[in-house]
């Protein structure tokens, strides 16, 4: 008996003390941001690991100055080549100029640039999981003048297992040619092309969406009866155009497309933060992309499902 008390209060002795070295701060910030930092590892090659963990530390979790005021997650200072905003903060010199966003995607997207300059080529020698060795390579080569830099890198990644920042189905090894993602807009209806006739102006309204004619649906309708509606026969050439394939019901507010949707979306929209409802499918048809090409430019496999909170690209 008295074995099994000891043992009981050291599991919880442990689980009491790793929770005290977890942060909540840092918790919730990587739930915000872990999708930006997947996605420079794909576009870039810079482990997701070592962006969080540098983002952490140089932004106090989105909480510094920086952070805040300059949307700057990376400490980043101006250099002789920048033209964008700026903002100012003691640092080494007093009042040193840093680089000032309009949105943090932009600070993750300037980090990753910054690091794909000639001083720091070494760091792509190194394998991608060896997160040890790019904090260390890092503080060899001067992105931080603090001494303990790479050991504050390494202790977070172990402490947050930030090195399990990657989707495990993101290999081309898994694609697969049935869209998952599409399921929630396409479920099974067979309906005759005869039991009703529709108005047009009972079920859409004509409009424009990134450049391109379309329909907005009023009600939820399947893309049998939208097609019902503007006397079109040829179903295969709707489904194309609305990466759908096969007939589903869309929900009221869904645009429905007749020619086919732009590789990227309309130049004030950069990103998106996904949402609970929202699929890969729902969010190409609100900003007219085609589906393959949303999926491209995520670098993500064909199929994989939207999950809420990621940040996906637009452009």
């Amino acid at each position: 008996m008295n074995r099994l008390i000891i043992s009981v209060v050291f599991v919880f002795f442990a689980i009491n003390v790793f929770s005290q070295r977890q942060n909540q701060s840092y918790l919730d910030y990587i739930e915000k941001y872990k999708s930006l930092a997947i996605k420079e590892q794909y576009r870039h090659g810079i482990p997701a690991s070592i962006t969080m963990a540098q983002a952490i530390i140089e932004s106090n979790a989105g909480q510094s100055m920086l952070a805040v005021k300059g949307k700057n997650h990376f400490g980043i200072k101006c250099g002789n080549n920048w033209t964008g905003k700026t903002i100012h903060k003691n640092d080494d010199n007093i009042q040193d100029c840093f680089r000032s966003y309009s949105e943090v995607i932009d600070s993750y997207e300037d980090h990753s640039l910054f690091l794909k300059r000639d001083r720091y080529s070494s760091l792509y020698a190194i394998p991608i999981k060896d997160y040890k060795a790019w904090a260390n390579e890092l503080k060899r080569l001067g992105y931080a003048t603090d001494p303990n830099y790479a050991n504050k890198l390494i202790k977070i990644i172990e402490d947050y297992k930030l090195d399990n920042l990657v989707y495990d189905n993101y290999s081309s090894d898994n694609q697969t040619t049935d869209n998952t993602d599409n399921n929630s807009n396409s479920v099974n209806i067979t309906e005759d092309n005869n039991n009703y006739s529709v108005d047009i102006n009972d079920l859409l309204v004509t409009t424009t969406n990134n450049g391109k004619k379309c329909y907005k649906l009023k009600k939820d309708a399947t893309l049998q009866r939208v097609a019902n509606s503007l006397n079109k026969t040829n179903i295969k050439t709707f489904l194309y155009y609305n990466d759908m394939y096969k007939d589903g019901v869309l929900k009221a507010g869904t645009f429905v497309y007749t020619s086919k949707k732009r590789n990227k979306a309309d130049s004030r929209y950069r990103s998106y933060s996904v949402k609970d409802g929202d699929s890969m499918h729902s969010i190409s048809q609100q900003f007219g992309i085609t589906l393959k090409a949303l999926y491209k430019m995520n670098n993500m496999p064909y199929g994989v499902a939207a999950e809420e909170g990621m940040i996906l690209f637009l452009q």
